[in-house]
C-alpha cells in the first residue's frame, strides 16, 4: 500500500500559511505605506517613515490590542522580513562608492563604529543602563539609526520596548544634529567637503546625514553621502561581532556559549560584491530603493504592535541621558578626524 501523503500534524500548507499570515502582515504593510506617504507629501525630511510606523504601530496596539488572527503576520514581519531588508540594503553600496572616499576617510568610517559602539555598551554600564538597550542605542548612533537598531535586535534578542526606546533615542538625537550641524559647520568655518564628511560620519539615521550634508552644497550632499553609506557597509560586520560578544557575555557557567549565526548579513555582503560588479541592473537598485524603507517600515510598524507602553516608561530617563553622550561623544570624535585628514 502507498506511502500516505499527508503533511506532518502541525505543519501548514503553502496556502494555509499565507491565509495565516495575511490579517497582521497586512496591517504592518498598511501602516508602512501610510508612512511612507506621510512623510513624502509633508517632504519632510526629518519624518522617516520608520518612525512614523513605529508611531502608528504603537498608537494603534492601544486601541486594538494584539488580537491572535494577528499574531502570525506580526511575527514575520519582525524577523524574516526585516532580514530580507537588511540583505536587501546591500545594493545600496558598492565596493567602488566605499574606495572613492579615501583612505583616510575609510579609517574614520571604522573608527567611528568601532570606538562608539563600545564606549555606549561602557557608559550604559556605568548608568545603570541595560546592557541590551545600551547595545541598541549604540548600534543605532554608531552605524546609521533604525535599521541597524532592528538588525543588532536580531542577535541580541532585546524586549520588543527595548528597541522602542532606543528608536526613540536615536530618532530625537538625530533630528536634533540635522537642525544643528549646518550652523555649526559654518560657525566652524569647515570646507564643504570637510563639512560633509563630519555629518556623514556623526549623524546616525542616513536620510538625517544626507539631510545635513546637502545643506553645505553639492560636494558636501557627496561627500557625506558617501561617507554614510560607509557605515551601512560596517553594520554586516558589526552585526557578526556584536552576535559573538553577545554569546561571550551570556555564557553560563557551563562555559558553554553558541553565538547566532545572522545569515542575513552575509547576504547583506553579498549583495554588496554583486551590486559592484555592475551585473545588477539600475532599475532593480532603484527598486530597491523603493522597497527597503517599505519593508523596514513594515517591521518597525509590527514592533510596535506588540510594544507595551508601561515597560516602556519604566525605564525611566537614563537611557535618554545615554544617547545624547553618546551622539556628543560621537560628533565630537568625527570632528576630530575630519579635521585631521583634511
Amino acid at each position: 500500500m502507498a506511502a500516505p501523503t499527508t503533511a506532518p500534524s502541525g505543519a501548514q500548507s503553502l496556502p494555509e500559511r499565507m491565509r495565516s499570515l495575511a490579517p497582521g502582515l497586512s496591517i504592518c504593510l498598511v501602516i508602512a505605506a501610510l508612512s511612507i506617504t506621510i512623510r513624502n507629501m509633508t517632504g519632510i525630511a526629518a519624518l522617516n517613515p520608520v518612525v512614523v510606523a513605529l508611531v502608528l504601530g504603537v498608537g494603534l496596539g492601544v486601541v486594538i490590542g494584539r488580537p491572535g488572527s494577528m499574531k502570525p503576520g506580526i511575527s514575520y514581519a519582525v524577523r524574516p522580513l526585516l532580514r530580507a531588508a537588511i540583505v536587501l540594503l546591500g545594493l545600496q553600496v558598492t565596493l567602488g562608492m566605499l574606495a572613492s572616499l579615501g583612505m583616510g576617510a575609510l579609517v574614520l568610517a571604522v573608527l567611528v563604529v568601532g570606538l562608539t559602539l563600545p564606549f555606549t555598551i561602557w557608559l550604559g554600564r556605568v548608568m545603570g543602563v541595560d546592557s541590551t538597550l545600551s547595545l541598541l542605542i549604540g548600534t543605532g548612533t554608531a552605524i546609521c539609526g533604525a535599521s541597524a537598531i532592528v538588525a543588532a535586535n536580531q542577535v541580541a534578542r532585546g524586549k520588543d520596548e527595548d528597541v522602542t526606546y532606543a528608536l526613540a533615542v536615536i530618532t530625537l538625537c538625530g533630528t536634533v544634529a540635522l537642525i544643528l550641524f549646518p550652523y555649526l559647520g559654518d560657525l566652524m568655518g569647515l570646507s564643504a567637503r570637510s563639512y560633509g564628511l563630519w555629518a556623514g560620519a556623526a549623524i546616525h539615521e542616513v536620510v538625517q546625514a544626507v539631510g545635513a550634508a546637502a545643506a553645505g552644497g553639492e560636494e558636501a550632499s557627496q561627500s557625506g553621502t558617501i561617507m554614510k553609506l560607509a557605515r551601512v557597509f560596517l553594520l554586516a560586520p558589526a552585526v557578526l561581532a556584536l552576535g559573538w560578544w553577545v554569546a561571550r557575555s551570556r555564557m553560563g557557567e557551563a562555559g558553554q556559549a553558541k553565538a547566532p549565526v545572522p545569515w542575513f548579513a552575509f547576504g547583506f555582503l553579498g549583495l554588496v560584491v554583486l551590486g559592484s560588479t555592475g551585473l545588477v541592473p539600475g532599475f532593480v537598485v532603484d527598486f530597491s530603493r523603493f522597497l527597503v524603507p517599505l519593508m523596514l517600515a513594515a517591521s518597525v510598524a509590527a514592533l510596535g504592535l506588540q510594544t507595551d507602553l508601561r515597560a516602556l516608561h519604566a525605564r525611566g530617563a537614563a537611557p535618554l541621558l545615554l544617547g545624547v553622550a553618546s551622539t556628543l561623544f560621537i560628533t565630537v570624535l568625527a570632528l576630530v578626524g575630519v579635521l585631521v585628514i583634511g
